[in-house]
């Protein structure tokens, strides 16, 4: 099999030799690429590959419908909206992701965003620099507040975890309800969130339903002292609405880790500009652990499908 890495996966180069090497002991090749989005470049790189592996880039039906003899497509991310499943599925391509490999990221980097906006460290640590001191900027803990988790999947189940060792009241938005929850956890309707949280946490996946699902009117159903959290996909938030919000004192701020784009994040984007809006550049996924634990899913589910099997399905093999 000619097995096509298009871009990195975050490891060192001698974790990557050691996968490389184990499929070339099997009688595969592996070739292993730098990002690039171009998809001349791509379909140049993968024309002849059976097994296509990437992280988050686009992978468009284009490239996809250029590879005659492509088979799989092994996703190096939670996500798949950056793929053509449309054409994979056209062409009986199975695909798979790599879910489960950032819960602990994810959910860590979004309590972290939380304490950061309701202990205002972005300005006291400002003031400090401008040796200034606390006054006007005395923040709340997150002890008695409530949280709410747009999403209850793997990686909102984890943040409810962790809110609620803080001491936090939890409650959860999901299309699909999970039996047997934690009984720390009620299920409300997205109104009911909204309208009773302190803290939003996004934790959606981006389909057609979620898209925009945080709009100007449902921005308006939350409290003046709430924080909003998105660290799932940038346009189930509508980046314009955010921004009034939090420019108009609306709401009291936002955590912000994705856009419309991958990063680099165009410097006019409105929420770069938003009062009280800690950005981060796509990072909630990358730890040096969910790096290797990522590495580990993908390579594992390439070796499951070159046996004959499939885990992590998104799409079936034919």
């Amino acid at each position: 099999m000619n097995i096509v890495l298009l871009e990195s996966l975050g490891i060192p180069e001698a974790e990557l030799k050691k996968y490389a090497q184990e499929l070339e002991k099997e009688g595969h090749t592996f070739r292993a690429y730098e990002k690039n989005t171009d998809p001349a470049v791509q379909i140049e790189r993968a024309k002849d590959a059976d097994v296509i592996m990437l992280a988050n880039m686009p992978l468009s039906g284009e490239v996809i419908r250029s590879c005659p003899s492509l088979r799989f497509i092994d996703v190096a991310f939670t996500g798949v909206d950056h793929v053509d499943l449309e054409a994979a599925k056209e062409k009986k391509i199975a695909v798979s992701n790599a879910s489960g490999y950032s819960n602990e990221s994810v959910a860590e980097l979004v309590l972290g965003m939380a304490i950061d906006l309701f202990r205002k460290v972005p300005q006291v640590e400002k003031r400090c620099r401008e040796e200034g001191t606390k006054d006007g900027l005395v923040g709340r803990e997150l002890k008695g507040h409530t949280v709410g988790i747009i999403g209850y999947g793997a990686i909102g189940s984890r943040a409810a975890e962790l809110f609620h060792a803080m001491g936090c009241r939890i409650l959860a938005f999901s299309r699909h309800r999970k039996e047997n929850v934690p009984d720390y956890v009620t299920y409300v309707t997205l109104e009911e969130l909204l309208g009773q949280s302190d803290i939003v946490s996004l934790h959606c996946p981006l389909t057609p339903e979620t898209r925009g699902l945080i709009n100007a009117e449902r921005i308006a159903l939350m409290k003046k002292t709430a924080v909003l959290i998105n660290a799932a996909r940038g346009p189930v938030a509508d980046s314009r609405a955010l921004a009034d919000a939090l420019n108009e004192d609306r709401i009291a701020g936002a955590g912000v880790d994705v856009f419309e784009m991958e990063p680099p994040v165009p410097a006019d984007h409105p929420l770069l500009h938003a009062k009280n809006c800690l950005v981060t550049p796509h990072v909630a996924f990358a730890s040096e652990e969910s790096m290797k634990l990522r590495a580990d899913i993908v390579f594992d589910s390439l070796q499951e499908w070159l046996k004959g099997g499939q885990v992590n399905t998104v799409l079936p093999r034919a």
